[in-house]
This record gives structure tokens, C-alpha cells and sequence, in this order.
């Protein structure tokens, strides 16, 4: 398949320019709609208006401007079909070979405080997920590219088979157009739910890899850690680690138990947990004292244990942790004297970062065969 036409039009612009000028450079006419034409044209680029194409002007401020048969027949046409080649040549429709699209910044307009309805509505984009899924339809025979972090990876290959792309990268590219238009209808689907009280009919939940894991809570189980994208707390995805080796399944499961477990508490707490069971759980005046009365609950089960504190760790503290054996310590802070006695021990996994206390806006989700029970967090404790 030999890119010889590209329709752009992006609301997010980065990288733009050296991805249209390199398309240019291999003999690519490129097709562009309102804003993204103008950026083009000011970097000196040559560009053909949509409306050139079409013979009809954008209207609705910018409502319609790629919902047209010169466009989506250009796009949808089945390369191997005469009857569609035919059908389009009759028509005088050119088939467009490559298409470049993100949409509308939709989320982000409507996390901004005080956004009103009718700025969230302006945002959701029908044109452009319209010729994405056309795209990625037809990818045996047309290009799709939704990310920007796809720009070079696309240009290298196009420049590497002269103007071609392969059956195996535009496959890939379709798959990522889905699953980006995909997000994007449940974006607007969430923000129309949440404008009304009760449970949505349908609940659609999006997860983001963070990582693969070397495996599962067994050896034999494969792995991989994902982030709720709408959750809006914060989550252990957002940890940073100060020292150690890659956190595990079972770290993390133990760390999160960790974590919910000092939740509960406003004085200086720890928790120890080993096998996602809490085998300590103290307060006390200082972080070092709660340490203290944690391990001696059960000393033989806090070996290995998975520790969180929710008090910065000072020296004092440092030193009575470095005694024993620890998988996992979590702080929301480290002193740097205690850093350096804590990092001795090859073995230990250190992360801080926020706390998570703030989940009463999202759901509370239990997995069961076949499910999920959803409830309101308790946020009443």
C-alpha cells in the first residue's frame, strides 16, 4: 500500500510539522481541515483544504467539515473490490490512502473546574472519530495514526519501503485507532452518567497498563498491573520507588491492604501485613513507637512482612526497621539520614508518595465469578 494522499486534522499538534514535512518529502499530498491546515500553511507546508476536496465549506462553526462522500468514500474504498474503485472513479472521489487524527480534547475540557455543559458538549468530536473508524476499518488498505508517539515509527517505515506501510503495522495502528475512539466514547459516556445520581445502567470501566510483572500470585500465573484511569484518587501507580528490586503481584496486593489499613487511623499508625492479612496494626505517639507495638503482635509473621507507616520515617525509626527483614516499606516521607540506613539492605523495597484517603468520588468495586459488586466508598468512618 503506497501513501500517496493524507488526510490531516489534529487537535492535539505535537510533532505535527516534521511528520507532515517528511510526508511532503516523499511525494504526499496532504489534505487538512480549519486550524490544522493554518498551522501547516505557517510553517510553509503545502496543503489542500478539505473544502477543495469536498466543494463544500465548513459550517456550524466547524461542525461539518469531513462528513462528506469525497472523504469517506476516499477512505472506506476496498483496494481489492473493482466495484468500489469503479464506483469512486465515477464520482470523481480520489482514495485517500493515510489517515492522521486525534480528537478533541474532550477530558480534559471537562476536568477543568467550572466547565459548563455547553463547553463539554463542544468538545465531543463527531468528524473525527468518524474517519478514524473508517480508517481502521479499512486498514488493508489505508494507514491510521491517532499518537503522536507514533509519527517517527510511521515516517522510518514509510522512507525504509518507499512509501509503504506494512499489512502488520497498519493492523497494529488499527487496533490502537479502536481502542483510542473506544476510550474516548466512554470518556462522554461517564461525564452524561455522572450528571445523574443514581447507578449508570451500564459502568464502564477503563485500565491503563502500568507494567508487566514477572508473574502472578504464583509462579505459573502470568501478570500485568494496571491503573483505573477515572479513579480519582491517588493509586499506587503513582508511588514512586526510592530503592529496590520491581515490585511483585503479591507486593503490591500486600502493599494496597497496607495502605487501606492506615486509612483508618489520624495518629501516627503502622501496619504490617504478610499475605495480605494485617499481622500488626498500632498507634502511638511517634511513628518509631507504633513500629514497636505493630512487630510485637506477631514478630514470626511480620518477617517478610510488607510495612506502611503514615508518618515520615526519622533515624530513630530507621534503626528499628533495619533489625528486621522487610519485603515492602511505604512512607510518605524519608529522612535523608534514614534513606541511608534503610538503603544498606539490598533487598527492601522503598516507596513513598501520597496517601490515599481521597476515594469518596469513584466506586468501590469487588470482583466476583462472573462481576463486579459496586458500592460507594465508606467514606463515613
Amino acid at each position: 500500500m503506497k501513501v500517496k494522499r493524507a488526510l490531516v486534522s489534529v487537535s492535539d499538534k505535537t510533532g505535527l510539522i516534521p511528520f507532515v514535512r517528511g510526508l511532503v518529502e516523499l511525494g504526499v499530498e496532504v489534505i487538512s481541515t480549519g486550524g490544522t491546515a493554518n498551522h501547516l500553511r505557517e510553517a510553509g507546508l503545502p496543503v489542500t483544504s478539505v473544502s477543495e476536496v469536498t466543494g463544500f465549506p465548513e459550517i456550524m462553526d466547524g461542525r461539518v467539515k469531513t462528513l462528506h462522500p469525497a472523504i469517506h468514500g476516499g477512505i472506506l474504498a476496498d483496494r481489492e473490490r473493482p466495484s468500489h474503485m469503479e464506483a469512486i472513479a465515477q464520482l470523481g472521489i480520489k482514495p485517500i490512502d493515510l489517515v492522521v487524527v486525534n480528537l478533541y480534547p474532550f477530558e480534559a475540557t471537562v476536568a477543568r473546574r467550572g466547565v459548563t455543559e455547553a463547553e463539554a458538549i463542544e468538545n465531543i468530536d463527531i468528524g473525527g472519530p468518524s474517519m478514524v473508524r473508517s480508517a481502521a476499518k479499512n486498514f488493508a488498505g489505508v494507514g491510521i495514526v491517532t499518537d503522536p508517539a507514533d509519527y517517527d515509527v510511521v515516517l522510518a517505515e514509510l522512507r525504509e519501503h518507499e512509501g509503504e506501510l506494512t499489512r502488520e503495522t497498519r493492523r497494529r495502528l488499527a487496533a490502537k485507532a479502536f481502542q483510542h475512539t473506544a476510550h474516548y466514547d466512554a470518556a462522554i459516556a461517564r461525564w452524561f452518567g455522572e450528571q445523574e445520581s443514581d447507578f449508570p445502567e451500564h459502568l464502564m470501566i477503563e485500565l491503563a497498563k502500568v507494567k508487566e510483572l514477572r508473574y502472578g500470585e504464583n509462579p505459573h500465573q502470568r501478570a500485568s498491573w494496571y491503573r483505573e484511569i477515572t479513579f480519582g484518587g491517588p493509586q499506587l501507580g503513582q508511588l514512586e520507588q526510592l530503592h529496590g528490586a520491581q515490585m511483585s503481584f503479591n507486593n503490591l496486593l500486600d502493599l494496597d491492604s497496607a495502605r487501606r489499613v492506615l486509612d483508618e487511623f489520624e495518629l501516627p499508625a503502622c501496619v504490617i501485613i504478610k499475605h495480605n492479612n494485617p499481622c500488626g496494626v498500632a498507634v502511638a505517639e511517634t511513628a518509631a513507637s507504633a513500629y514497636e507495638k505493630a512487630f510485637s503482635c506477631d514478630p514470626v509473621s511480620a518477617f517478610g512482612g510488607v510495612i506502611a507507616v503514615n508518618r515520615p520515617v526519622d533515624e530513630e525509626l530507621a534503626q528499628l526497621l533495619s533489625a528486621n527483614f522487610i519485603e515492602v516499606l511505604w512512607a510518605p516521607g524519608y529522612a535523608e539520614k534514614a534513606l541511608e540506613i534503610l538503603t544498606q539492605k539490598k533487598d527492601i523495597r522503598i516507596l513513598t508518595g501520597q496517601h490515599n484517603r481521597d476515594v469518596c468520588g469513584s466506586f468501590d468495586m469487588k470482583r466476583i465469578v462472573g462481576g463486579m459488586l459496586v458500592q460507594d466508598w465508606d467514606c463515613e468512618v
